[in-house]
Parts: structure tokens; C-alpha cells; sequence
């Protein structure tokens, strides 16, 4: 008898459960499109070298939801954007995996990088050339000032966009792995926070800063040894140690001593944090740079 009560308590069960799964298909039309997404031959050329390499998601069609909503900005015209997409590349992402291999990339890179067209204006007059967010996403401003005059001149390049990109991606790599604070204590009497503003590059050297914006705190003087450094030769990285020269920071330190120790802790942090030679990483940057005059910036490959 217990034996066909359990049968029977078995065959309404499952009885039940079809009759649930009968009611799982949806009557209405579903909440979520479901028309394939149109893409053009940029977006396509994105999908093949970032998106499906790297993970990373190559906004330039500006959305509001990653735009700093305080901030009066344009859209990234197409066309610069391409241009922009590709250096971005062939600059960036190939620069260090020439020096370090594909798989610090593919780890390491911001999965986000936006495109907005217009600088960000700070209300000190100042303007913002790239923002790091997170350890996952750097935006990029001023994609609209890329023309064909200043594609040739490639200190504007450099000033503008190469030197943001390193920049950008050291605050990365710093909000994934923390720099040694004891850098910040080299010149530690000398960040002026906002104040960098009315300060020159050459007088920021003398006080043992690698440029004025490297004044403002220690995590973008960090940022900006690296940056300056791996897009600097070895001739004009002298001529910023010679600038600081025996100019005093303190009583025991000079700004040459102050930019040479701080760049051997940017140096042991590459090296030990990430596995990474800076000075690879500037090779593969300047030949890259003095090539970018063959890089074809019309057609996507």
C-alpha cells in the first residue's frame, strides 16, 4: 500500500512539473532587442583588434553613462577616431607587448577606453587630456584637435595623446598593484596640489619634478616619471636631469638626486610589480614613434 501511495504521489509530481515547464515559454514578445546589431567597417576593425585580443570595448560613439556628467563635452568625430584607434595600437598595445609580451596586455589593459572629442575644461582653466578609472576604463579627450598638420609633428602628438596614454595606464596598473609610498616622500615638501597650474616645467625640474603637473600630488608624479620617461630619448632625459642640475630640494637632496631616485623607484616597481624594463618599454616607444610617419592611418587592415 505505501508502495503505490509513493507511485502515485510520484506520477502527480511529475505530472506537475510538465505541466509547469509547459507554462515556461513567454506569450508576450520579449523586453530585450533582438535585432542584430549593424556594424561599420570601424566597428568591425575594433571587434578584431581590441575586442577580441585584448576584452577591451573601444568606445567612441560617446555615451553619456561613461562621460563625466560635470563636464561639457563633445562627441569624437569618426574619422580622427580611426586615426586615433590606430595609433592607439600600434603605440600602446603593441608598444608593450613588443617589450613585455601580448599576455601583460590581455591581463592588464583597461577594458573600457572611451573617446570623447572635446578637452574637459576644469574651472581653474586648466583641461583634462585622459582620466584612469577604477583599474578598468581611460578616457581620452581631444580626439576632434587630431588633424593632418598635427599628425605630423610629433612632439604635438606626444604632448596630446602618446604621453596621456602611458600616463593613464600607470594610474591603471598602480590602482591594481600600489607603487612604494616612499616615493612620494622624495619630494614630499614640494606638492602644491592645484597650484602645479601656475608653475613652469623647467622650474618644476629645479625643484626635482619631471614636469609642473608632477607637483600636484605623489600618484601623478609617479604617472608622469613614467610617462615622460618612456617617450623621452636619452637625449632629451638628460636634458630634464641636467634642468634640475645641483638646484637644492632640501639640505642633503638635489633635483637631479630627487628625479634620478624617483625614477629608480618607477624602474624597481616595472620590474618587480609587473616583470616589465622600462627601458625595453622606451625602445619599443621611440622606434614605434620615428615609424609613425609609414603607419597607415587611412585604411583599416
Amino acid at each position: 500500500m505505501k508502495k503505490y501511495i509513493y507511485i502515485v504521489i510520484l506520477g502527480l509530481a511529475v505530472g506537475l512539473g510538465l505541466g509547469s515547464c509547459s507554462e515556461d515559454a513567454p506569450s508576450d514578445p520579449t523586453n530585450f532587442p533582438t535585432t542584430p546589431v549593424e556594424r561599420n567597417a570601424f566597428d568591425q576593425w575594433l571587434l578584431k583588434n581590441f575586442t577580441y585580443p585584448y576584452n577591451v570595448s573601444f568606445l567612441y560613439k560617446m555615451k553619456d553613462i561613461e562621460s563625466d556628467m560635470t563636464k561639457n563635452l563633445v562627441p569624437a568625430d569618426s574619422a580622427k577616431s580611426t586615426k586615433l584607434a590606430i595609433i592607439i595600437k600600434y603605440l600602446w598595445f603593441d608598444a608593450y607587448a613588443e617589450a613585455i609580451g601580448p599576455d601583460f596586455i590581455k591581463e592588464n589593459v583597461p577594458r573600457v577606453i572611451h573617446l570623447i572629442g572635446s578637452p574637459a575644461f576644469n574651472s581653474n582653466g586648466t583641461i583634462v587630456l585622459g582620466t584612469a578609472e577604477g583599474g578598468q576604463k581611460v578616457t581620452l579627450y581631444t580626439v576632434n584637435s587630431l588633424t593632418d598638420e598635427n599628425l605630423k609633428d610629433y612632439s604635438y602628438l606626444n604632448d596630446y595623446y602618446f604621453h596621456t596614454m602611458h600616463h593613464e595606464f600607470t594610474h591603471i596598473l598602480n590602482q591594481k598593484v600600489a607603487y612604494n609610498k616612499n616615493f612620494d616622500k622624495v619630494t614630499a615638501s614640494g606638492y602644491v596640489s592645484g597650484d602645479w597650474t601656475n608653475v613652469e616645467d623647467v622650474d618644476a625640474q629645479k625643484k626635482g619634478f619631471v614636469t609642473a603637473y608632477a607637483m600636484e600630488e605623489g600618484k601623478e608624479d609617479f604617472a608622469e616619471m613614467l610617462s615622460t620617461y618612456v617617450t623621452s630619448t636619452p637625449t632629451q632625459w638628460e636634458k630634464i636631469l641636467s634642468t634640475a642640475g645641483a638646484n637644492k630640494v632640501d639640505e642633503t637632496l638635489t633635483a637631479r638626486q630627487a628625479l634620478e631616485q624617483k625614477l629608480a623607484f618607477v624602474r624597481d616597481y616595472m620590474s618587480k610589480s609587473w616583470g616589465l624594463d622600462i627601458d625595453k618599454l622606451r625602445d619599443a616607444v621611440l622606434h614605434r614613434g620615428n615609424e609613425l610617419s609609414s603607419l597607415d592611418l587611412e585604411n583599416l587592415n
